[in-house]
């Protein structure tokens, strides 16, 4: 299998984590690629008409892309148990939820900052969207520190990629203000060997 990737999306890092966890780092070759918004690399998009990364080339199917779909599937493939059945809706509800803070964080603020000219910037728009990355984390911290305590899964997973995304690229909004648990759940969290190979660069 090959992962079109790139080191410094968290998309990208969530399926990268999983590779390391789920024992299938020997399967999957990454392959780093140069793409925006604006110019899409020519192998990704003969692999995915979306040209958005990640995105996993199989032998035996179709591409897959939507780190949750790839996520979804080595999970299925190594038999990692990220995906338990007891606790199913409440893994999907935190890993939504954490796909929700990044979809804010990139699409909504970093990508307004990159792509359009200083005096085209809406603040009120970058505002709008941190907010929700702050609601969101306190509502974890909040009432989900209960489930982050017990055993590894997908949920645990995204959020920590989400979590590691903001302290990358919105450090200066500072998440961990009145999220005390959820801040000392991730600076160990972070520790993992799959975190710390998985950094953002």
């Amino acid at each position: 299998m090959k992962l079109f990737s790139s080191n410094a999306s968290p998309y990208v890092r969530k399926v990268r984590v999983v590779i390391r966890e789920a024992g299938l780092t020997g399967q999957v070759e990454e392959m780093p690629v140069s793409t925006s918004l604006l110019e899409s690399d020519a192998a990704l998009t003969a692999a995915n008409p979306l040209a958005r990364i990640p995105s996993l080339a199989r032998d035996d199917g179709p591409t897959l892309y939507d780190s949750r779909v790839i996520c979804r599937y080595l999970d299925a493939k190594a038999q990692a148990g990220l995906y338990p059945e007891a606790r199913l809706w409440e893994v999907l509800t935190l890993e939504a939820t954490a796909d929700g803070i990044l979809d804010s964080a990139v699409t909504g603020i970093a990508y307004e900052k990159r792509l359009r000219p200083a005096d085209k910037v809406m603040d009120e728009w970058i505002d709008s969207h941190w907010a929700k990355i702050a609601r969101a984390v306190k509502v974890v911290n909040d009432r989900w520190m209960s489930h982050l305590a017990g055993p590894l899964d997908m949920g645990q997973i995204a959020l920590g990629c989400a979590l590691g995304y903001l302290d990358f690229r919105h450090d200066q909004y500072g998440w961990r203000k009145e999220c005390d648990a959820l801040a000392a759940w991730y600076e160990t969290f972070a520790q993992r060997e799959a975190m710390k190979a998985t950094a953002p660069a």
